[in-house]
């Protein structure tokens, strides 16, 4: 399984071992400047029997020395793009090559064609709901692309107890505990995100018998899925000596700090379907307006938008049974339970039926010349799938001084993008507005 992120690492590594249960589990991070740190993949909680950082080239290298019979390419869309052509191209001549499964990690708001194209190419497209599968298939058919490679399942990481409505009697806070879930990117200006937490402060000190808490996605240095430019605990700081005792910023395991939520606060984040699948009161944000750049729009038809100035008044939505069910989450009939036994036929069907195809992604050098050459460069390949002139593999057998040394280096570099992105641009942008 090949991730790019603590989110992709979890939802891949989840995945995989929802459609092949009893198999060995080699887990590989795509080097880059979201490459998960031990913290964020300890918190994740989802482990694999090998662990190795790579490159595209490396993990290339390593499909065809260890003759995997599935790959899950849990990457962001032009990493699985990438690594499709470098498959294709490296196992064009081979009498076996791996079944390979992609997909999305969350909600799918925004880059619809564009993520679904970039990933067409892969033997499964997982979809984690009807209603999404529904519009994965319309694309493919609208290109000319097979819609049959889509095949509908659910998130992998839904579950834990249902909410007990009367759990809220037994907490520290007599009325309850409010979750805000926050995102990395979502909103992405400091007006809107400082308006967000002063919210969620005000609602503490409105509530002194409610525990309001921020669930955070990263550490500061830390890189998540998207670039977080403006952290919240940054935020936090200049109002530290003022903040309500019952208000806390947390880490943690979402599904933990959901085991103690009677509320939870998002603005779209995938939390919500997390919540939502427990039955538990979630509230999606409509303060900064319901817009597709902030991703609620998702979320019309739920009953869960809200503001604040309504739950300050004591409002918990509910959530619409259809809409729901529509998402894979919260289905009156159990049927999360049986959400990945379809993948797990298809599955089986590919490994143990005739030699797979050569893999033919939609983007070509003749479908798409003046976007993929730019894509594929950027992970190491060139146009046709080949390693780019140049790109060096570091041998398996390297020495331990020589591995830490590199290592050192590539943290270094990290921590100085994470640096200009934290704490350089804004400096500028704000400059730039003067």
């Amino acid at each position: 399984m090949l991730a790019d992120s603590d989110t992709r690492w979890k939802w891949g590594a989840l995945t995989a071992h929802r459609v092949a249960p009893d198999h060995r589990l080699d887990g590989y991070l795509l080097r880059g400047r979201a490459t998960p740190t031990a913290r964020q993949l300890s918190e994740v909680g989802v482990h694999a029997d090998a662990m190795r950082e790579v490159t595209g080239i490396e993990f290339i290298h390593a499909i065809e020395r260890e003759h995997y019979d599935a790959v899950v390419l849990s990457c962001v869309g032009g990493g699985v793009q990438a690594v499709l052509h470098g498959i294709g191209h490296a196992l064009r001549n081979a009498p076996h090559r791996p079944v390979l499964i992609t997909g999305y990690v969350g909600v799918v708001y925004e880059k619809l064609a564009d993520g679904l194209l970039l990933r067409n190419g892969a033997d499964i497209v997982l979809a984690n709901s009807r209603y999404d599968a529904e519009r994965f298939r319309e694309v493919y058919r609208g290109v000319g692309a097979a819609p049959g490679v889509v095949v509908e399942c659910a998130l992998p990481f839904l579950g834990g107890d249902s909410y007990d409505e009367t759990a809220r009697t037994r907490r520290p806070y007599t009325g309850g505990t409010v979750v805000f879930a926050v995102q990395p990117s979502v909103p992405d200006n400091r007006a809107d995100r400082a308006y967000l937490l002063r919210r969620a402060v005000e609602h503490a000190r409105k509530h002194a018998d409610r525990e309001v808490l921020v669930k955070l996605r990263s550490k500061p240095g830390e890189h998540t899925t998207h670039i977080e430019e403006l952290p919240y605990q940054k935020l936090a700081e200049k109002h530290a000596d003022a903040l309500p005792s019952n208000f806390r910023l947390v880490y943690g395991h979402m599904g933990e700090v959901l085991d103690g939520a009677d509320l939870l606060v998002t603005v779209s984040s995938t939390a919500a379907l997390e919540s939502l699948h427990r039955g538990i009161p979630t509230a999606v944000l409509t303060d900064l307006g319901v817009r597709e750049v902030l991703g609620n729009h998702h979320f019309i038809g739920s009953g869960c938008l809200a503001s604040w100035d309504q739950l300050d008044t004591g409002y918990r939505p509910t959530a619409d049974p259809q809409w729901v069910a529509r998402q894979g989450v919260a289905a009156a009939d159990g049927a999360y339970e049986h959400a990945f036994d379809a993948v797990r036929e298809r599955l089986t069907d590919l490994i143990t039926g005739p030699p797979l195809p050569p893999v033919t992604p939609y983007y070509t050098a003749v479908t798409a010349p003046g976007y993929l050459p730019r894509i594929l460069n950027r992970y190491g390949f060139q146009a046709d799938g080949s390693p780019r002139p140049g790109v060096t593999v570091e041998p398996e057998d390297a020495s331990g001084l020589k591995r830490v040394v590199r290592n050192t280096m590539r943290e270094a570099a990290r921590g100085a993008y994470r640096h200009g992105v934290q704490r350089v641009a804004p400096v500028i942008r704000r400059m730039g507005e003067l």
